[in-house]
């Protein structure tokens, strides 16, 4: 058998390989593997608290070793036909040494090269803004054009749709596949008028399904081939259909995928330890299986709807360090952050967030998912230029130096993390007519800046 696996092998073991119900998946076999490997690996309860960034090398390479064992002990499960989808050592080995370790993504001088970095690397991780917050449809084309119109942003994503045209749009219906291509049409158009017309982008994430991929990424004056395909999978370790078919599309129009599903802490995997197992092995994996260019590293903790606690912290940056001190493979975790504009805490967890993942070698990040996402119309430029500027300028502090970053920054909003203050919506935080903060929000912006550059992040000053 060759060692290379392409996607027609791929989906042949989706339907010939070892059955397996879900349920004895999630129950049993993913949570047995990932406790059996703790032990084995002596890495129960090395989750350290007190220093939420790690910096102990030997211990990465250690959940590295254990999660290499776990993507080849598990592979995906495909959940349509109940299949487990493995690949062999030699399989998973060429498809790791034969990932890319760069992409150029984007066109001419508006294009930004991605590049595989290790801990402390100067290179600057690369920022994608926003996530797909959803956004309202008369205020969706000004506020990403001015997202876009910030400089310090690398690569595009902007927010989420739920209308077009004033009509709701439902998931797997012709209402999708219309989203689909008037999303892709207008975000084009968006980065054409916010004089970037070569802007890389990410997408799509309005229609979340397979029938508005098909009409957003690849068409005529559509996300390129040039862009990232987004292609978020149902759960760690599994796949679907839905997500093969997206696959398929995007290499059939001779696309980049960026393929992600994030581990999570209080879920099937158990502990930060046993996700943090969870995630090396779905990032390992989504090479040979899901011909991923890009994707890996990322880290949820469902007790919090976050990942900015220490527990969340620590695993992004073990995770992260494992994947870019053993492989190339090109990474791309988020800061989850759960305060909203307006707030000095939602600048707080960004810049803590966003300088763990830089500082252990991520090759990008999307963000931010401000107030947690969850809150319509509630994201603004300032803090998209926020995880810029964090992103970029904390990609050469070494994990020890960034430890004692978020060490100080923690205390300044941790406590509220299960509580947190949502702030206020774009509306009342931006000058509609002037598209500029209120005075009250580039005060708080100005200030947490002013501390930040205080605790060794070498931010420009004003």
């Amino acid at each position: 058998m060759p060692v290379k696996t392409d996607i027609v092998e791929i989906l042949s073991r989706a339907q010939t390989g070892e059955y397996c119900t879900t349920k004895d998946w999630d129950v049993y076999r993913l949570p047995n593997a990932i406790r059996a490997l703790l032990k084995k690996y002596k890495l129960e309860k090395t989750c350290d608290k007190v220093n939420p960034v790690n910096s102990d090398d030997s211990l990465a390479d250690t959940f590295y070793k254990a999660g290499y064992e776990l993507a080849l002990q598990l592979g995906y499960l495909c959940d349509d036909t109940e299949r487990i989808i493995k690949v062999s050592p030699e399989e998973l080995d060429y498809a790791v040494a034969h990932a890319p370790s760069e992409l150029f993504i984007g066109e001419g001088k508006d294009g930004t090269w991605l590049k595989a970095r290790k801990p402390g690397d100067p290179y600057p991780m690369r920022v994608c803004s926003s996530l797909g917050i959803t956004i309202s449809e008369e205020i969706y084309p000004i506020l990403t054009e001015y997202i876009a119109r910030e400089r310090e942003i690398d690569l595009l994503e902007g927010g989420s749709l739920v209308t077009i045209r004033g009509h709701e749009v439902l998931a797997g219906t012709p209402w999708e596949t219309l989203m689909g291509y008037e999303h892709a049409r207008l975000h084009r158009e968006i980065r054409r008028r916010a004089g970037r017309p070569g802007m890389g982008a990410l997408g799509l994430i309005s229609a979340v399904t397979e029938y508005g991929q098909f009409d957003a990424y690849g068409l005529p004056d559509t996300f390129r081939p040039t862009d990232l395909a987004l292609i978020l999978v149902p759960s760690e370790l599994k796949i679907d259909y839905r997500t093969f078919h997206k696959v398929v599309h995007t290499l059939n129009v001779g696309g980049m995928i960026k393929g992600d599903s994030p581990a999570m802490i209080g879920g099937m995997s158990g502990p930060p330890e046993g996700s943090a197992l969870s995630a090396i092995a779905w990032a390992l994996l989504s090479r040979p299986i899901l011909q991923n260019h890009v994707g890996g590293g990322q880290i949820y903790d469902v007790r919090y709807l976050s990942n900015v606690n220490r527990e969340g912290l620590w695993t992004l940056s073990v995770v992260n360090q494992a994947i870019s001190r053993n492989t190339h493979l090109l990474t791309q975790p988020i800061a989850n952050s759960v305060s909203g504009p307006v707030t000095d805490k939602l600048l707080y967890e960004i810049a803590a967030g966003v300088a763990t993942i830089a500082s252990s070698g991520a090759t990008m990040t999307t963000g931010p998912r401000t107030a947690g996402g969850k809150l319509h119309d509630y994201l603004t430029p300032l803090e998209c230029r926020w995880v810029a500027e964090i992103g970029h300028k904390a990609s050469g502090l070494q994990p020890k130096q960034a430890n004692e970053i978020v060490k100080a920054l923690l205390p300044k909003y941790e406590a509220d993390i299960k509580n947190p203050d949502v702030g206020k919506s774009f509306h009342e935080a931006y000058d509609i007519k002037t598209m500029k903060p209120t005075e009250e929000w580039e005060g708080i912006y100005r200030r947490v800046k002013d501390e930040v550059i205080e605790l060794g992040i070498p931010l420009e000053r004003f």
